[in-house]
């Protein structure tokens, strides 16, 4: 069966998340929000929040983002200590205020020698800690994209192939490069050459909105072992149910979703989970997402968006589908 992996996205894939889509069968992996290697270290106040592991810590993947090699390392050691499946280098975030300061997808850009010498280093400390804890293994694996504008399919694989070469058991590819948006489909014959090409799994990422587009994205790439989902894992948490029930014909029946519940739900989640200075942003982010599933989807968001307290927030929910009951209940 394909495994179907929550993807790591900054203020949204914490722990209150997680809770959310658990509720729904949940997905095989979850992936954390980036954790930065140098805040790691310092370990400030807010630090501990990115390192739980809740509801599951059986499926958490720690995503680590830096832009050095031995800061890097030492925090995959931090974040390993805290459990979970294992550690995923950020080799894939376009976002202007990451890769500039050389994190994220710079790391495709920068010279091979030096990218892999981050890898080594990476991998050398988890095997470290591995043989001094006598612990469970640590998977490490990257998530990337295909590089720069002018990428060519040799300098992708040489980079892919240098992954392997270093130890990484499993790649995660978002098949756009840098600058490219979500107006075309992603390159999904990439995915399934680079299945065919390395000796580890290959998990696609890139436009998975519900089952049907599952299935159109495996047609491309049959050969990958699994999708990751990100924003719509925002808007529907119960996308990764929809598509499993979708791919295995195991329950073809409806399943009703109270979507005020859940709303309000994932506040409550987000109050026990997350420190107070975390929660405008965690709900402006989650919400920007989940109201595009309704009727004034605009309105909605805006009236989310522009809430000045939890209570606030609540209330403009349970008002919004007192208005509009019929968008209270969807069924998938």
């Amino acid at each position: 069966m394909i495994k179907l992996i929550c993807a790591p996205m900054a203020t949204l894939s914490h722990e209150a998340f997680r809770h959310i889509i658990e509720k729904f069968g949940g997905c095989d992996e979850y992936v954390t929000e980036m954790i930065n290697a140098s805040s790691l270290l310092n370990m400030g106040p807010f630090e501990k929040y990115y390192l739980m592991n809740g509801p599951c810590p059986e499926k958490i993947v720690w995503q680590i983002t830096g832009n050095n090699a031995e800061t890097m390392a030492k925090a995959s050691v931090i974040a390993a200590q805290h459990g979970g499946i294992g550690v995923d280098i950020n080799m894939g975030c376009s976002a202007p205020q990451i890769y500039k300061t050389g994190a994220g997808i710079a790391w495709m850009l920068k010279p091979l020698e030096e990218t892999r010498a981050l890898v080594h280093k990476v991998k050398e400390a988890l095997t470290a800690y591995e043989k001094q804890e006598s612990c469970a293994h640590i998977r490490l694996s990257v998530k990337c994209r295909l590089g720069a504008e002018d990428f060519s399919d040799s300098t992708f694989y040489s980079f892919t192939d240098m992954l392997v070469s270093e130890g990484v058991e499993l790649i995660t590819l978002h098949p756009r490069t840098i600058k490219e948006k979500y107006r075309r489909l992603p390159k999904y014959e990439y995915v399934q050459n680079l299945a065919e090409r390395v000796n580890v799994p290959v998990i696609l990422n890139g436009d998975i909105k519900d089952a049907k587009s599952a299935e159109y994205a495996l047609s491309k790439a049959p050969s990958c072992a699994g999708l990751m989902i990100a924003r719509m894992a925002a808007q529907k948490p119960w996308i990764f149910s929809e598509i499993r029930n979708y791919l295995s014909h195991e329950n073809e029946s409806m399943t009703t979703v109270d979507c005020q519940a859940l709303a309000l739900e994932f506040i409550d989640y987000v109050m026990q989970y997350q420190p107070p200075e975390f929660y405008k942003t965690r709900l402006q982010r989650f919400f920007a997402y989940y109201c595009q599933n309704f009727s004034f989807a605009h309105y909605f968001q805006t009236q989310m968006l522009n809430a000045k307290t939890v209570e606030e927030s609540k209330g403009r929910i349970i008002d919004y589908f007192t208005k509009q009951p019929d968008d209270r209940f969807i069924k998938y």
